[in-house]
């Protein structure tokens, strides 16, 4: 199957342990020219479909029996680490989506998404990008960046990090998009491109959700920060 300008659909795995969201969601996206390789019903047969089928994308539900969503996810990225996940739930502020973000996960659904935001999430996050509803993922982030429960950023150490660097992952922080960082900072799209591939090297962060939390959890953003400097 291809997507849209012909490029490969992403090739998807379904885990969720009620056997009607995972019927919806497979129609939906096959309708849309996405296939599904496999469904599981928990975090275990999730993992066991993962290593096996490769896919592209897997849409995790956070709450399974056997394995949950979170330590299913953990255990994919650490064998799969091209995959990308999106984390199901059925409230916005959930902290096991906090936890999923710092893990790796590419951004998080609620249950009752429409078909065409489903789709165009899963398209999303299969070229590299995270799906960040920034309203939604700013408070969720700030709810639980100093809860002492969650697990540590990925990196925290920032001394790597040139001063323009620093500059850049505070702005991801507040939910900047690549051209408006371009544009708060009087660069090309392309400059801008490289300083975050640079960001994401040097801290090992596997895209910008990660950036958020960990932008948040070393106190480059506060509570309340939003938009750029101007």
């Amino acid at each position: 199957m291809t997507g849209r300008a012909g490029e490969p659909a992403p090739r998807v795995l379904i885990a969720d342990d009620q056997t009607l969201i995972r019927t919806g969601f497979r129609l939906i996206l096959n309708a849309r020219g996405i296939e599904v390789v496999g469904e599981a019903a928990d975090g275990v047969e999730a993992v066991a479909a993962a290593c096996e089928l490769l896919p592209d994308v897997v849409l995790m539900d956070i709450r399974m029996p056997n394995m949950d969503g979170l330590e299913a996810t953990r255990r994919i990225l650490a064998q799969a680490p091209d995959c990308r996940v999106l984390m199901l739930t059925t409230f916005d502020l959930d902290r096991y989506v906090y936890a999923a973000l710092a893990l790796g996960a590419s951004g998080f659904l609620l249950k009752d998404v429409t078909p065409e935001h489903l789709a165009a999430a899963v398209r999303l996050v299969d070229t590299g990008d995270a799906l960040l509803a920034p309203s939604i993922t700013r408070r969720l982030v700030e709810r639980f960046a100093s809860d002492t429960a969650r697990p540590p950023a990925v990196h925290t150490d920032l001394t790597a990090l040139t001063p323009r660097e620093l500059e850049v992952l505070t702005l991801l922080g507040r939910g900047l998009s690549n051209t408006e960082l371009a544009a708060e900072l009087t660069l090309s799209e392309a400059t801008v491109k490289s300083h975050v591939a640079r960001i994401f090297a040097k801290l090992t962060l596997r895209d910008r959700s990660q950036a958020v939390v960990l932008a948040y959890e070393t106190g480059l953003v506060k509570a309340g920060d939003t938009g750029g400097s101007r």
